[in-house]
């Protein structure tokens, strides 16, 4: 089967959703849609494909859309998707609202329609395969997990659009997906919404009057272990996660791709305390080669298969096709994406002022730009 697949949205983003359509050999790139007709030509061209500006006139022949639209249309863009049989890979996050994202649910399966989200920091190597061995069983049991996402963007600056400083948090709001979704993939998801607790601080007077510029969240998974999870902005980078369990713990480092397991008592002794020196220098050693490895493959295999191993997005790209197929389950459920969401919610309340002055009115979905500008990702940072 090839999947007839549009991509709706033609800023940055696109990039990556129709490269990874293009090159797909199970997927057919039918369109390009953005309400900018000079920007859709614009990616038609790069991309050889066609340029329309109302993706509705496409849905008859589509079995798949992408969605790369500001994530204040997100909800009605993929709801009528939906409703007309088309599966969905939608921009983090899937919609602006908890209810939102409930009701696409709820429409994937009477429509018996599949729908995933693009959490692509999750199918990045070390991360994947944090994941695949906790899966595997050998950490035991999860007791906490830790993300700290520092160099985050501040609110006031511009990366995906200006559509961004109508977010209580700005710029900084808008990336804050990524490491919510992060712990949620390897922590699990959260017993109840009456766990998440956050705390925010605004460091900065900003002249549009942000909210908040750091930002941490925390909750107790359904099977009992501790989540933690802090953003920073305006700091130097850092992406890490501590994942510890009962049998060994995991330290994952997203910048440089390594994975680091602690295995054994490094207090015991001074020779012990020595020797977690040289496990760390020969698991980041190990790591490295590695991860030359994987670009070396890239730059010679140009196969889809080489594709899915480095590029996040074409890894889930690769998992949906299988779900449409009906041979496997999506590669991130929207359940997942409700989560983030609602913990971005239990944000932007810790962040609310105390008067209670309601948040930034958001425009109309029929009034903006279907353009998104984002960070491509185009392939894992190796």
């Amino acid at each position: 089967m090839v999947v007839r697949t549009a991509v709706v949205g033609a800023g940055t983003v696109s990039r990556a959703h129709l490269a990874g359509a293009r090159d797909n050999p199970d997927m057919e790139l039918v369109a390009v849609c953005d309400i900018d007709a000079e920007l859709a030509r614009k990616r038609a061209r790069e991309f050889g494909t066609m340029a329309v500006t109302d993706f509705t006139d496409l849905l008859d022949e589509l079995d798949c859309l992408h969605v790369c639209t500001p994530v204040q249309t997100h909800f009605d863009i993929a709801r009528q998707a939906i409703e007309a049989g088309v599966a969905v890979i939608i921009e983090k996050p899937a919609t602006v609202t908890v209810e939102e994202a409930e009701e696409l649910i709820a429409l994937s399966k009477e429509y018996e329609t599949p729908a995933t989200v693009i959490h692509n920091h999750l199918f990045y190597p070390a991360p994947r395969k944090a994941r695949e061995l906790i899966d595997a069983g050998e950490l035991g049991r999860i007791r906490s997990v830790d993300v700290l996402y520092a160099g985050l963007t501040p609110p006031d600056q511009v990366n995906r659009g200006s559509w961004v400083f109508e977010l209580p948090g700005g710029e900084f709001e808008e990336g804050l997906p990524h490491p919510i979704y992060s712990i949620l993939g390897v922590g699990g998801w959260p017993e109840r919404g009456d766990d998440i607790s956050a705390q925010t601080v605004l460091s900065t007077d900003y002249e549009d009057g942000f909210e908040y510029d750091q930002a941490q969240a925390q909750y107790v998974s359904e099977a009992g272990a501790l989540c933690n999870v802090t953003m920073i902005s305006g700091s130097l980078p850092q992406r890490l996660h501590v994942i510890t369990g009962t049998e060994k713990s995991l330290i994952v480092d997203e910048i440089n791709q390594s994975l680091y397991e602690v295995n054994e008592d490094y207090t015991s002794s001074v020779l012990a305390r020595s020797k977690k020196s040289l496990d760390v220098s020969l698991a980041q050693v190990t790591s490295t080669l590695e991860n030359a490895k994987s670009v070396a493959v890239s730059r010679f295999d140009d196969s889809w298969e080489a594709e899915t191993e480095t590029n996040s997005h074409c890894a889930i790209f690769d998992g949906f096709v299988d779900a449409i197929e009906g041979g496997s389950d999506v590669p991130v459920p929207l359940e997942q994406s409700k989560w983030t969401i609602r913990i971005m919610e239990a944000i932007r309340e810790s962040a609310r002022p105390q008067d209670g002055a309601d948040l930034p009115e958001v425009a109309d979905a029929g009034e903006r730009s279907e353009t998104r500008d984002d960070e491509s990702s185009v392939s894992a940072d190796l």
